[in-house]
């Protein structure tokens, strides 16, 4: 069976072997999971975090595990995209398979320079911008939860990466993720990614204290499988350009569901670290489950929920 794949974007089109790709900050810089299956057989990797320095994140504890899922305080620990640039990115199979940088800045102008370092290196293939991040000229604001800065900063990335297809990745901490989803798209976006992290925190009631040292974090996980499903639903039925689909995948049946729900791709995350095959086993079973389905071409079957 064919499961590859066409991101068709506004400006630059994204072309994958199959719709499994894995989520930033889950599958690390790609080379720590090498060891665990052929990276080059995975439609496509977004790699960890970049910022424009390194930056070396939060006080620990800054991950603590909940029911069905995981709340992560991470803070963004990156080396930095240079050293990405000469160090990570010429290791990994970026001829074979497409390799996503992921980048998140505190200002649209940074934003504008991490993207125009990155446009200069033929291996990236394209660029998801975080927008779950704060804008410090606004007095901390999160880009993701404003229609007008999210815009900004996508059209701030559209001009500087003139050669990449640009993916936004979309916060499900809003009231309205379909108005940010065209928001983006009216700013030059190419697809979307949703989504990011729901806010939440866990408590130990023997230290009374909070879990993480950052009191609150990213949940992640099986347990927001439902919320994710209902905005790549609500984002699809509300733009042109492709959707991928974050939240809770772990087999080949719930990226299905998303693909259902009209998802082009889909990104496996925290399954990476319940299991470091996950993204691999999931590429191996998806044809048979397709099988056992009567799923005969994904293209048709993408969007193609009933609702009556």
């Amino acid at each position: 069976m064919d499961l590859s794949v066409t991101l068709k974007g506004q400006t630059h089109d994204l072309s994958l072997k199959n719709p499994v790709l894995t989520a930033s900050g889950t599958f690390g810089y790609g080379l720590e999971f090498a060891s665990y299956g052929d990276l080059a057989a995975l439609g496509g990797m977004v790699v960890k975090g970049l910022s424009l320095h390194p930056r070396e994140g939060n006080a620990t504890p800054r991950i603590v595990e909940t029911t069905a899922g995981m709340l992560n305080a991470v803070g963004l620990q990156n080396d930095g995209v240079e050293a990405f640039c000469s160090a990570k990115l010429p290791r990994l199979p970026w001829q074979e398979t497409a390799v996503i940088a992921n980048i998140y800045a505190s200002s649209v102008e940074e934003f504008a320079a991490l993207a125009a370092r990155l446009n200069e290196e033929e291996g990236v293939a394209a660029l998801e911008v975080n927008v779950s991040c704060p804008n410090v000229k606004e007095g901390g604001v999160l880009f993701g939860q404003d229609p007008v800065l999210a815009a900004q900063v996508t059209a701030a990335v559209r001009r500087a990466a003139p050669g990449k297809h640009v993916m936004v990745k979309l916060s499900p901490n809003v009231t309205d993720i379909a108005l940010l989803a065209r928001s983006v798209e009216d700013a030059g976006a190419d697809s979307i990614s949703c989504i990011n992290t729901l806010l939440g925190m866990a408590v130990d009631l023997a230290s009374r204290k909070p879990s993480l040292a950052n009191v609150v974090g990213g949940l992640s996980g099986p347990a927001i499988k439902p919320v994710a499903l209902r905005c790549v639903w609500q984002v699809a039925r509300a733009v042109k350009i492709p959707v991928v689909g974050v939240g809770g995948i772990t087999t080949a049946e719930d990226a299905l569901e998303f693909m259902l729900a009209g998802a082009q791709a889909v990104q496996i995350g925290t399954g990476n670290f319940m299991r470091p095959d996950c993204a691999f086993a999931l590429v191996e079973a998806l044809p048979s489950v397709c099988e056992r389905l009567g799923i005969e071409d994904l293209g048709a079957f993408r969007g193609s929920l009933q609702l009556d």
